[in-house]
């Protein structure tokens, strides 16, 4: 497989939940290519939490930082990114991610809920109805997350490592268009 990838980078794509870090390792494992979490290296950069920069710098602030943090990253081949559930949301971003294969890890609102209402480590969380939160995020950022070359819906009962299976499934119908697309 990732012979047929050639060393294009896999951009994990989705909201917060969806298991993009999890799955993420699991496929740089089986492609034989490098993991990196988007942000963790924000975190490891700035010395601060998320929720640090958000406090201190606001989104507009970390949404700034992600985009310096993904045109470095870019920079690499042979990657599997988990990328921040906003990264879509700045259209910079897009050049970025459109140098690899994009993938969106779809998954339904109740079920990030219920992975993540526990977590007090998301900002955007921090919200007295964060299940209404959850769905109108997801709801803003759909067509956005739709412009992905690969969706792949996530069920409850999946594993992580069915989940990556299933990407691996995908990836060549997705590059089989994209050359079919290159020669015409």
């Amino acid at each position: 497989m990732s012979s047929l990838l050639q060393g294009v980078n896999l951009y994990l794509i989705g909201m917060m939940g969806a298991g993009k870090t999890t799955v993420g390792h699991i496929l740089a494992k089986q492609l034989g290519y490098g993991f990196v979490d988007t942000d963790n290296i924000i975190a490891q950069a700035a010395k601060k939490s998320i929720n640090e920069i958000f406090a201190a710098e606001g989104e507009e602030g970390f949404r700034q930082i992600e985009s310096d943090v993904l045109a470095q990253v870019c920079a690499h081949t042979k990657l599997t990114v988990a990328t921040g559930g906003g990264i879509v949301l700045r259209r910079e971003n897009w050049s970025y991610l459109h140098h690899g294969l994009i993938v969106w890890l779809d998954v339904p609102v109740d079920l990030l809920y219920a992975r993540l209402a526990e977590d007090t480590t998301r900002p955007l969380l921090q919200d007295p109805d964060p299940q209404g939160k959850l769905r109108s995020l997801l709801e803003a950022r759909t067509p956005l997350y739709s412009q992905a070359d690969l969706r792949i819906s996530v069920k409850a009962e999946e594993t992580p490592e069915q989940i990556a299976d299933k990407v691996i499934q995908a990836i060549p119908s997705v590059l089989k268009k994209q050359e079919a697309g290159e020669n015409n």
